[in-house]
């Protein structure tokens, strides 16, 4: 129940902070993303700020070893390219350039019914579905087990 209410929480702040900063704006987000036009650069001060609490919360949990409702730590511990990351990430990356969405954005404007949310979201699903019919890598190594795990 605590895991649970403390996701709850977490989902509701980080949803309230995408709309507060304008991340879930697309003209806005679309406005940041066009440095050769018309650049709007206020999201890089969100995004020096989402930064600085990661790397603060970050060096938190790393020396405490466990988080507080979890029995380990799960961090990502490989540090390879492969082609699967570079074309995940290029497809993320011209999504959001073309509709100024990305999957937190979209989600928290599906709270207000917008149509172009429902529809990124929906592709967004199609996408997670077919994704999983690619062949798995070999192996994944995935997590750093905390000292308690």
């Amino acid at each position: 129940m605590a895991r649970t209410a403390s996701a709850f929480a977490a989902g509701l702040l980080f949803g309230l902070g995408l709309i507060v900063s304008g991340m879930a704006d697309p003209a806005k987000v679309l406005a940041f993303l066009d440095v050769a036009g018309r650049w709007d650069p206020s999201l890089a001060f969100v995004m020096a700020g989402a930064v600085s609490v990661f790397a603060i919360g970050y060096r938190i949990a790393t020396r405490r070893g466990r988080p507080l409702l979890a029995a380990r730590l799960d961090i990502p511990t490989r540090r390879d390219l492969d082609p699967r990351l570079v074309a995940g990430a290029a497809i993320f990356g011209v999504g959001w350039g073309l509709a100024g969405l990305c999957p937190g954005p979209a989600l928290t404007l599906l709270t207000v019914a917008s149509a172009p949310a429902a529809i990124f979201v929906a592709a967004m699903v199609v996408g997670m579905v077919l994704v999983t019919l690619l062949p798995s890598p070999a192996s994944t190594p995935t997590a750093l087990q905390g000292d308690d795990a």
